[in-house]
């Protein structure tokens, strides 16, 4: 299942604590003797601090012509909202069946596609109705979906994106992941931000910064000391999930599963 118990969730977050000093010690040696290398780490601030629903299950998030958009999970709670940011209130709503599993979302040319977990099933819904247009069969597992204003993104968990042409749901190509030359794993929500795709990396604090021509991963942000906030503020929320990018104003803002806040951050570089 894609949640965590509060013990896996402290757990992760320990783990990547007393690993992130490594991720910054560049003069660590291979056994061979030559300088490993590391990917960079993005440092960014909080801008801005909004309330979020904390019986959203947080799968997906997007901005669309200057409006928050959110795709929520688990069976029986599924759903595709509009959310006033500053509030955190819905605005518009729409429920999944029961037997779907909400995944990741985005919008494209005035439509919303979103994502089932293990159904393998998109839902394509008109932006401003919420009026399902059509589905579309998903080969693998729904995690994240993302668009570059052409082409649609898909993970599904794995190391792989997966690129779709949009009106057929055709698939164009699969792409490797590859973080320092190893596979990266655990792909999940999607943002494409000025030429980039941004993973969450599920159970992880980091958000992955992808080059969606080579797969390689660039730089990622860690989102560790936000997660302890969380955790200290709701040791009920679960793991960081949801990017989302405003075009119009250039600013990015994230949150997590049940997640009692949602930020706007900067990124430094």
């Amino acid at each position: 299942m894609k949640k965590l118990t509060i013990i896996s969730i402290v757990a992760s977050v320990i783990f990547s604590c007393k690993n992130s000093d490594k991720n910054n010690t560049p003069s660590d040696l291979r056994t061979d003797g030559q300088q490993k290398t590391f990917t960079p780490i993005i440092n960014y601030t909080i801008e801005m601090t909004f309330p979020h629903n904390t019986k959203s299950f947080t799968q997906g998030l997007a901005f669309y012509k200057g409006e928050l958009y959110e795709g929520t999970g688990e069976k029986g709670e599924s759903r595709l909202l509009k959310v006033d940011l500053k509030t955190g209130k819905t605005l518009k709503a729409i429920d999944l069946e029961d037997k779907y599993f909400g995944e990741g979302i985005t919008i494209l040319n005035d439509s919303v596609f979103q994502l089932t977990w293990q159904e393998n099933v998109v839902f394509v819904y008109d932006v401003k109705s919420f009026k399902k247009l059509k589905e579309f069969r998903l080969e693998t597992e729904g995690w994240g979906i993302a668009n570059d204003g052409n082409q649609l993104i898909v993970s599904d968990g794995t190391s792989t994106l997966y690129f779709y042409e949009p009106s057929t749901f055709k698939l164009k190509k699969k792409l490797p992941v590859k973080d320092n030359g190893t596979l990266a794993y655990n792909l999940n929500e999607l943002e494409y931000i000025d030429g980039y795709v941004y993973a969450n990396q599920w159970q992880l604090p980091y958000i992955l910064k992808i080059n969606p021509e080579t797969g390689n991963v660039e730089a990622k942000i860690n989102m560790e000391s936000v997660w302890k906030r969380v955790l200290a503020y709701d040791p009920e929320a679960d793991v960081p999930n949801g990017i989302a990018y405003d075009s119009s104003t250039r600013k990015i803002y994230v949150t997590g599963k049940r997640w009692p806040e949602l930020y706007e951050i900067k990124l430094s570089n």
